[in-house]
């Protein structure tokens, strides 16, 4: 995800909707080499709103959500902005692998968590981090009411255990989407860890309340790499035996991660999920 909302507009009224919590999964089909191509739906930012000065919500918007859905938490889509120095959307094309533009460039096209959904709308809303350097960071601040976009999704979410004896959620700025969303749907009679790496104080959003869960914030310090902070709140918490945990952040940051829960602590595989959202540098 992407950061900085400086003339930011507020985010048009209406209807959101937090997700319901389904048994089933779903699956994107960028993740399904060989089957029906993505479908790109063509759609508009109909809102713009600052969550903090790391982090704006975008909200888009069209007919062509009918039918959208998003069946489980922590789900992606794919974003598709014009390209840098055009506020023109050029589709481009599926060629069995990724999407390309017709003179065979990459185009601007970015995963992140849908956040709300709006089936009245019908509309997307989409939290987008405004790092310092970065295509869509650079996207979302001169975004304005009537750009077009496109959406791909949406892909595979989390499917909550509802027999889990307790949760451990962990992740960066990019992942406080997904929690949101576990947090608004995992049963009140669970005990919840939730640990949030961010930049700065300032980066901090108001988490929905859960009653059993206790949420720190740890601060990334100055010069820093990306998760290094994570990494230490992770090592040095505990984990009983049962706990289901989920971690999204650095993709660098969660090898370190991983290895300390799958081979240090030896939780089992099936109650691991830890999914890299970006890479630093890239």
């Amino acid at each position: 995800m992407d950061l900085n909302a400086d003339g930011l507009g507020p985010v048009a009224p209406g209807k959101r909707h937090s997700l319901e919590l389904l048994h089933m999964s779903t699956t994107d089909p960028n993740e399904r080499p060989g089957r029906r191509p993505p479908q790109l739906l063509r759609l508009i930012v109909a809102g713009l709103e600052s969550l903090s000065p790391y982090m704006v919500r975008v909200t888009v918007a069209g007919p062509e959500l009918e039918g959208f859905a998003l069946n489980e938490p922590a789900a992606s889509i794919r974003l598709l902005v014009p390209s840098s120095g055009t506020s023109d959307l050029v589709m481009p094309e599926w060629n069995g692998n990724e999407f390309l533009l017709p003179d065979g460039s990459r185009p601007i096209i970015r995963t992140f968590t849908p956040r709300y959904f709006d089936p009245d709308g019908p509309a997307v809303d989409i939290d987008i981090v405004l790092h310092e350097h970065g295509a869509t960071s650079a996207w979302a601040r001169e975004a304005q009411p009537g750009d077009p976009v496109a959406i791909t999704g949406p892909g595979r979410g989390y499917r909550i255990d509802p027999s889990a004896r307790s949760f451990f959620l962990a992740g960066d700025e990019t992942a406080m989407p997904a929690i949101g969303q576990l947090l608004e749907q995992i049963p009140e009679s669970i005990a919840i860890q939730v640990v949030v790496e961010v930049a700065h104080p300032d980066a901090r959003l108001d988490l929905p309340d859960h009653p059993a869960a206790s949420i720190a914030w740890v601060d990334r310090g100055t010069g820093d790499a990306p998760g290094t902070a994570l990494v230490a709140a992770v090592e040095g918490a505990t984990i009983e035996a049962g706990t289901k945990v989920w971690v999204a952040g650095e993709a660098g940051s969660l090898f370190h991660i991983r290895r300390n829960l799958m081979e240090e602590r030896a939780l089992p595989r099936a109650d691991v999920t830890v999914r890299g959202y970006w890479k630093h540098g890239r």
